[in-house]
């Protein structure tokens, strides 16, 4: 840990880069600069801010080294990534975005009450004392019977639009600008699949998740109209190619899932950038 404050009695890690953080960080990173670029067409003070906060909060998030930093970065991910949504000032994407940041709200409150129970039953918040690493891999199972592990679960299951908890994303993501879609389809999902690798990899309930994830957006895509709603299935698809992946939970397994997330991050922005220049031109 190269930077570790104590505060009211916890040991918050600001700093723990290792290889999984490396590559999240660098796709986010990358993410960010590419979606800065694309955005040169207008000027539009609070969406770009935000977009920045929320890019920095994903990067963030992937570099500290315990649960309480997490959580924190977590929330103002959810925070700053709602402007998108409310970016083009209609009564249609106002309703999208508060449907919106209630599961995200959701999901920070879950995160929170789970590591409230783990931490209060086992005084442990930092990564490298509740996992230990698993194949020469920065990722380990945490144990789902452990307090407040089901509520993280759930918690990182709302961000990575888990079956039955995913209509948030295909509601959202057509609603919000033509920039602000961009940004979005970069940064929540691929947080969450960080999260559940960090935490979860090996997991054999995260196989079945993901299978079903994989399968089921592709009913909804076929018969769709909206094409930026048929790229919000396609995120649904392919985190569940990457869930599943996680549950296998081999190192190959792993290493795969995790570069599917940095390829997704970029093919998925460029997808969502043809469909925003189409609709900027149309």
């Amino acid at each position: 840990n190269l930077s570790t404050v104590h505060v009211l009695g916890l040991d918050l890690v600001l700093y723990r880069p290792d290889s999984l953080s490396f590559v999240f960080g660098l796709a986010f990173i990358l993410a960010s600069a590419i979606v800065g670029i694309y955005s040169l067409h207008r000027r539009d003070a609070l969406q770009d801010s935000t977009a920045m906060i929320y890019a920095g909060s994903a990067v963030t998030a992937v570099f500290v080294g315990d649960l309480i930093s997490l959580f924190i970065a977590w929330e103002l991910t959810a925070i700053s990534s709602v402007f998108q949504v409310l970016a083009p000032r209609t009564r249609e994407s106002g309703r999208a975005a508060m449907r919106y940041l209630f599961f995200q709200v959701a999901s920070g409150m879950l995160v929170l009450a789970g590591v409230c129970m783990f931490a209060a039953a086992t005084g442990k918040t930092q990564f490298a004392l509740i996992a230990e690493s698993m194949a020469g891999l920065p990722v380990g199972v945490m144990d789902i019977g452990a307090p407040g592990a089901v509520l993280l679960l759930a918690g990182f299951g709302i961000k990575a639009a888990f079956p039955m908890v995913h209509n948030w994303l295909q509601d959202a993501y057509p609603k919000a600008s033509e920039t602000g879609t961009v940004v979005l389809s970069a940064f929540t999902t691929k947080l969450a699949v960080y999260a559940l690798a960090r935490y979860f990899a090996g997991l054999d309930a995260l196989i079945w998740i993901g299978a079903i994830m994989t399968v089921f957006p592709v009913f909804f895509a076929v018969i769709e109209n909206d094409l930026r709603k048929v790229l919000s299935y396609s995120v649904n698809n392919q985190v569940g190619f990457m869930v599943c992946a996680l549950g296998v939970g081999t190192q190959l397994a792993v290493n795969g899932a995790v570069a599917h997330a940095f390829a997704d991050i970029m093919f998925k922005s460029l997808l969502f950038m043809t469909m925003g220049a189409v609709m900027l031109r149309t």
